[in-house]
């Protein structure tokens, strides 16, 4: 068996849906994101939802620049911001088009190898036990992960077929089963 583009596709839904899922959970959020960086034009994608709007948000897409996941693709640092009124980089017209409209969000790039190849995104997490510096680590170490993840599967998809195996897909299924468990532990 190899790993045909659907099946890296598909794999590539799967771990990035696995991250969206486990960073809404690690958080209590509503909901989770991963925005992938279109290469062509720069449009910040929808490819992964976790929570509000997981029916249908997946493939809207926003305009390079856009809000706070746009600001954090094109700054490549991470932001946390609890009170998004008081955000001059928060789009409520993009977020009102989603049909959530959070309150806080936490950002963080997904790079490649030099590039922001994406955001992972996390809206209102819950406070209860809210340890700023903390979540925002979690969510960077969340969003390497993710990147590693993805680097992987770009490079499978490149490979020949006779490259591609089914240990290289074992690979990718044991790295997201080990994200999954360092979220939860």
């Amino acid at each position: 068996m190899t790993l045909s583009d659907d099946g890296a596709a598909s794999a590539e839904r799967r771990l990035l849906q696995s991250v969206v899922e486990v960073a809404r959970h690690a958080f209590g959020a509503a909901a989770s994101s991963i925005f992938l960086v279109d290469p062509v034009n720069g449009d910040l994608v929808f490819e992964a939802v976790a929570g509000e709007g997981d029916g249908q948000l997946v493939g809207t897409r926003f305009p390079a620049g856009t809000g706070i996941a746009g600001w954090v693709a094109a700054s490549g640092q991470s932001m946390l911001v609890d009170d998004l009124r008081e955000s001059r980089h928060f789009s409520g017209q993009a977020a009102q088009s989603t049909g959530y409209v959070p309150n806080s969000i936490m950002a963080a790039p997904l790079f490649g190898e030099e590039d922001c190849v994406g955001v992972l995104e996390v809206l209102d997490r819950s406070t209860h036990h809210v340890r700023e510096t903390a979540d925002v680590g979690l969510l960077d170490l969340l969003a390497g992960q993710a990147a590693i993840g993805l680097e992987l599967l770009t490079r499978l998809r490149a490979a020949t077929p006779d490259q591609r195996s089914d240990r290289a897909l074992r690979l990718l299924e044991m790295a997201e089963a080990l994200l999954v468990e360092n979220a939860r532990g």
